[in-house]
């Protein structure tokens, strides 16, 4: 079933101060939301493998002593959409821009008011959407294919697939929007957002993402159709996707 933000998005909080995060966390889950919290990246990344993907993420920039804000968000993006907001003191313009440009849909100043992030964490997720299915330490699509999204695999009648990143990551656009055209456009913008990129180079991955996923049969497709001069599908069971 999809998790709407009135039943429960589940946001992963990324920040090194305690104080901040138990702010975070409480503004949050006053909203309705199912808040999970981390004080640096590795520890995120690890609750990822373990427990899954969340709908969107907060995190801090500068996170002394391991990995920046920037890092974490970079490695989330090599097996994911996952839409994130920049919770930071840091407000130079540079930093602030690519921030935007490279890693994140919004960008919060700290000292923060916890209303704000509500309402800025809401139209992250009223533009990007939630997800189609659970998004549980693996992905489960229907009896056949399941997604391991953190480890970039597939489990396709249980044996494991090996997928790239930019394979990984299209496969989570298009699961997103499940039973829905993702306009080719987006898909794009999405994948390679700082260079030129064209729908041949998309083709390119799409073809051996189906080759991984699908049916020997490839003239019909059970999960990746396209739709002419608009985009693509995923299509799945009914029964797998929130009505």
């Amino acid at each position: 079933m999809n998790d709407s933000m009135e039943n429960g998005a589940k946001i992963l909080a990324v920040d090194d101060d305690p104080f901040n995060l138990r702010i975070v966390q409480h503004a949050l889950e006053q909203a309705g939301f199912r808040v999970y919290t981390a004080q640096s990246g590795e520890a995120a990344l690890a609750y990822l493998v373990e427990k899954g993907l969340p709908h969107l993420a907060i995190v801090d920039i500068h996170m002394p002593p391991g990995m920046s804000g920037f890092e974490f968000c970079y490695n989330l993006h090599q097996f994911s959409d996952v839409p994130v907001v920049m919770l930071t003191a840091v407000n130079e313009e540079g930093t602030v821009v690519q921030g935007l440009e490279e890693h994140a849909e919004d960008y919060v100043t700290k000292p923060f008011k916890p209303g704000e992030l509500v309402a800025r964490v809401k139209g992250v997720l009223r533009r990007m959407g939630t997800f189609a299915y659970d998004l549980d330490a693996v992905t489960r699509v229907d009896e056949r294919l399941q997604i391991d999204f953190p480890r970039r695999q597939a489990l396709v009648y249980g044996e494991p697939v090996t997928l790239t990143p930019t394979e990984t990551k299209l496969l989570f656009i298009l699961m997103r929007a499940a039973g829905h055209t993702v306009n080719t456009d987006f898909i794009l913008r999405r994948l390679w957002p700082n260079e030129p990129a064209f729908e041949d180079r998309l083709h390119v991955h799409l073809h051996r993402l189906r080759r991984k996923i699908e049916d020997k049969d490839k003239s019909r497709p059970r999960y990746i159709t396209s739709e002419r001069g608009l985009g693509y599908v995923f299509r799945a069971s009914e029964a797998m996707i929130a009505s």
